[in-house]
């Protein structure tokens, strides 16, 4: 479940970031901001649906998903291609993060 929610964490702060980005640096109008400010709320919600026993590290564990899933929005939404060195870098970062969700905990 988990794996799921931080799926839905990244698409919805990636679509409220690229709201304001296109507000910003593409002249979008400023209503832009409404469904973009909606969704950064509902990624900041879907987060605390984790189940961790300290935020920090829900928040580090979802940095690797969050990389990985900027990739497949640059592909999907923004038609540009990851390189290798794109896709190298997310599996490093998708490495971490697994490390960081299903390490060992003495405490």
């Amino acid at each position: 479940m988990t794996a799921l929610i931080y799926v839905a964490a990244a698409l919805a702060e990636i679509a409220g970031c690229f709201s304001f980005w296109m507000w910003l640096r593409q002249d979008k109008p400023v209503w832009w901001l409404v469904p973009g400010i909606a969704s950064l709320c509902l990624f900041a919600w879907l987060l605390t649906l984790v189940d961790s026993a300290a935020a920090g590290r829900a928040y580090a564990a979802y940095g690797g998903v969050y990389i990985a899933a900027s990739l497949v929005w640059l592909l999907a939404v923004e038609g540009v291609r990851p390189d290798r060195w794109d896709l190298i870098g997310a599996g490093v970062c998708l490495a971490g993060a697994a490390i960081i969700l299903l390490g060992p905990r003495t405490a």
